[in-house]
């Protein structure tokens, strides 16, 4: 059987899906936290522009590269390997991405400590010295370098499955990638009380239930789509995962955000959900999570079936929706994490 390439236009379609979540992010990312910034105070240095607007931008790419990098590992699963006739031209393509994203997961964590250690440190350059002490006492900068270190694995494994094909586990490949993100919710904020590992348990939910989503919907819109012999038998799959991820985003972002402003000191519910940055940011991400149910229920029930028979559909239009407000919610995220709760 011949295999024929996608055709340009499709690869320019999902270039542009891919980069458009970038910059949905970096844009939300940007504006939140213009909301959250802190007034000056006379006699007390502020951290400069490069940082206040630098930070979330790195974090937003740190972000990006996380959920490629979960998308491209989760997407060997949904192929499958009774057909490597079909899929292998797929994965050679995929496999060299994942371990760049790795590589840029790696660097945008290890460049976000550099920024949040000037951001404690106002007009100092932070050096080698600034740095390890940060790293060294705050739970932050140790978060992101172990993420830093499971990305550098994940591009181990994924130079691996260059040269040996799906010879490596895919399990092992989603299994470093999604551990790499346990770390991550040690940037928001702390909850301490009893609740504080309920509270980070959720956290940790959502963030990887939004990065197998996110993800996945991408590598499947980018590489999987122009083919649809390939799609009526992923889309299926992924859709079945992405209905239990909807449901575990919704769910723990609900629990997080109420749970964090419940047991902190001196914050009153429901009164802080409109009056606190924290609260309003909590409403305005959890408001574009409900938007994404009705697009990936369009998805689901209208276009899935049309698949499924091979039909052509406007999968990619729908699917660059619903990931524009998911790039969005992303950006609206890293605000929460430096936003005020009281």
């Amino acid at each position: 059987m011949t295999i024929t390439a996608p055709p340009a236009t499709a690869r320019i379609g999902g270039g542009l899906l891919a980069g458009g979540f970038a910059v949905c992010a970096i844009v939300a990312a940007v504006a939140a936290s213009t909301f959250t910034a802190q007034e000056a105070v006379p006699g007390i240095p502020m951290p400069g522009p490069i940082v206040a607007f630098g930070l979330p931008v790195v974090r937003v790419l740190l972000d990006v590269a996380a959920v490629a990098v979960v998308g491209l590992s989760l997407l060997p699963k949904l192929l499958g390997f009774d057909d490597p006739e079909r899929t292998e031209p797929v994965m050679t393509r995929v496999r060299p991405l994942a371990v760049t994203a790795a590589w840029a997961w790696a660097i945008c964590a290890l460049l976000t400590i550099v920024f949040q250690t000037a951001e404690l440190n106002p007009g100092r350059v932070p050096t080698f010295g600034l740095i390890a002490s940060y790293v060294d006492t705050v739970g932050t900068g140790q978060g992101l370098l172990f993420s830093a270190a499971c990305a550098l694995a994940a591009a181990g494994i994924g130079l691996m499955a260059v040269r040996f094909g799906e010879k490596v586990p895919a399990e092992l490949r989603i299994i470093v990638a999604l551990f790499g993100l346990l770390p991550i919710p040690v940037t928001g904020h702390a909850v301490d009380s009893v609740w504080h590992d309920p509270i980070m348990i959720s956290m940790e939910i959502h963030v990887m239930g939004s990065a197998a989503w996110t993800g996945g919907l991408i590598a499947v819109a980018v590489f999987v789509a122009p083919r649809r012999e390939l799609l009526a038998v992923v889309l299926p799959r992924f859709s079945r995962i992405a209905t239990v991820c909807l449901l575990l985003v919704g769910l723990s972002g609900l629990i997080t955000g109420l749970g964090t402003m419940a047991l902190t000191p001196g914050v009153e519910l429901p009164g802080a959900i409109v009056t606190s940055q924290y609260g309003v940011l909590v409403v305005v991400k959890l408001a574009l999570v409900a938007l994404l149910v009705p697009l990936a229920a369009h998805i689901r029930f209208r276009l899935l079936p049309a698949v499924r028979r091979g039909t052509a559909t406007a999968l990619v239009g729908w699917a660059a929706a619903e990931v524009a407000v998911m790039g969005l919610a992303y950006g609206v995220a890293v605000a929460i994490t430096r936003a005020s709760i009281g």
